[in-house]
């Protein structure tokens, strides 16, 4: 239930946490971001953790751990083979899941890795909501394909559907039918859909996809990697959800779905991840990739401690007042950058606020990749790291042609417990000027492109100088203010 401020115009996100060991950060002068940037081939993932004052690149394993999760880590039995950790996690898997089967991982693209391995062959298709970078990397990787099927509202960036995730159904069962089952690895949904806005996915579409996968014979995975998130929008906007548990939820889901897995960086706050199922032959068809990529069957890659602390997070992720601290604060940001004006994705999701950088800069064509320019002209701006989810996060066609992405965002994840209400409402300043000084922001081209992952590590130059000018428009504006 809500609180509810005496005054209205007091009501803000409350928090249900209390802050306990604090980490000091730095804000640069306007200038040294500039450089920073440059130096960092205009690609957030490049910059120095310790040149940030806002980081708000992912939500991705810098979620602030409980208490209870610390200590839960001081348990830990730090064993190659047959660690009690790993019990106790498989424990905490069959009560929150309810699920017997369970192989780790260290994380969801190591998931992805297996479950591309077991069941994707050459010219077999997966069929997905939309993708997501590392998944359809590790499909395409073994000779397999992806065809997406999100509703065509889920690629509208400014509407009121509450749920743009969803599968087109009728499309899914025409593509099925279309290319034969048996050509069908897997179907996939993905929780909190990343690359359209961290947009969730009602349970009534997720239970209806299971049922056709069912009928056809083909395996349904679900990638529950924000799960927690989707899980508050199902209780929000989805009235069957309302008065259900969480717990009621995920074994439903868990009941319903052939395979799910996860990234504890995302789901509980920690670090790992698992695959999890009831099916002992699916497990066992996995089970041999375990020891393969990943380690031994007990610890599958991921530290004890983590461990440790992933179990304590699952039990955490059934509790509302955990779950809602995320959304809650996305949708301020959502709100206070949408009613001045900025193109915001809508309605607010989980994961991060996304700005719709194609329409922050419209003349910038695709291969100037507007959501990156859009991105370091941010950190330049406020010492805030976005990251880019458009065109810059898309792989090349064989032929060597830029595959456009369908959205250009910039994303502003919120790692949860860890920003204070004082720093959503700087960034939310900065996001501000920066629209208000839009035709400053000029494009990118590239200096060293990757052929594979690109985003993660290529480096791009400015065209032109428009940095310089953005820099010199910020001291016309704040004075010897950061």
């Amino acid at each position: 239930m809500a609180v509810k401020f005496y005054l209205p115009e007091n009501q803000v996100p409350l928090e249900m946490h209390k802050v306990r060991v604090v980490q000091k950060l730095s804000l640069h002068p306007v200038e040294e971001r500039k450089n920073l940037m440059q130096e960092a081939g205009n690609n957030t993932f490049l910059l120095h953790n310790k040149d940030i004052y806002m980081d708000m690149l992912t939500d991705s394993g810098v979620n602030a751990m409980s208490d209870l999760q610390t200590a839960a880590m001081m348990q830990a039995d730090d064993a190659y083979a047959g660690s009690e950790s790993f019990y106790r996690f498989a424990r905490a898997v069959k009560d929150v899941f309810g699920c017997d089967y369970v192989l780790p991982a260290h994380q969801g693209r190591a998931c992805e890795n297996i479950l591309s391995e077991a069941f994707v062959k050459p010219d077999k298709v997966t069929l997905m909501n939309f993708h997501f970078t590392t998944t359809k990397a590790h499909i395409t990787r073994v000779g397999g394909r992806v065809i997406e099927l999100v509703k065509p509202e889920g690629v509208i960036p400014q509407s009121t559907v509450p749920f743009k995730g969803d599968i087109d159904l009728e499309k899914l069962k025409e593509t099925i039918e279309e290319l034969g089952p048996e050509n069908v690895g897997f179907v996939r949904i993905e929780a909190g859909t990343n690359l359209i806005g961290g947009q969730p996915v009602s349970l009534e579409n997720m239970l209806a996809v299971s049922d056709i996968c069912h009928h056809y014979k083909v395996l349904s995975v679900l990638d529950a990697s924000l799960l927690q998130d989707n899980i508050y929008f199902m209780k929000k906007r989805e009235a069957q959800c309302k008065y259900m548990e969480t717990k009621e939820i995920y074994h439903l889901l868990a009941d319903k779905m052939d395979i799910i897995y996860f990234s504890a960086r995302k789901l509980g706050f920690a670090r790992g991840g698992a695959i999890i199922t009831h099916n002992k032959k699916l497990h066992d068809t996995m089970m041999e990739y375990v020891p393969l990529y990943e380690g031994f069957l007990t610890y599958g890659g991921i530290d004890v401690r983590s461990i440790e602390a992933m179990t304590q997070g699952l039990y955490e992720s059934l509790d509302m007042e955990y779950l809602s601290q995320g959304p809650e604060f996305i949708e301020y940001l959502v709100n206070e950058l949408s009613a001045y004006g900025v193109p915001m994705i809508t309605p607010p999701g989980g994961l991060g606020a996304h700005l719709d950088a194609q329409a922050f800069v419209p003349d910038m064509p695709h291969n100037q990749y507007p959501a990156a320019a859009v991105g370091a002209a941010l950190y330049i701006a406020g010492g805030i790291r976005g990251m880019e989810r458009g065109t810059l996060s898309e792989q090349r066609e064989p032929d060597g042609t830029e595959r456009y992405a369908e959205m250009e965002l910039q994303r502003l994840a919120i790692p949860r417990r860890v920003f204070t209400l004082s720093q959503v409402k700087y960034c939310a300043d900065r996001v501000k000027w920066l629209w208000d000084n839009r035709q400053l922001i000029g494009g990118l081209e590239w200096v060293m492109e990757p052929p594979v992952l690109r985003f993660f590590y290529g480096r791009l130059k400015q065209i032109g100088h428009w940095q310089e000018e953005l820099v010199s428009k910020f001291r016309q504006d704040f004075g010897d203010s950061l």
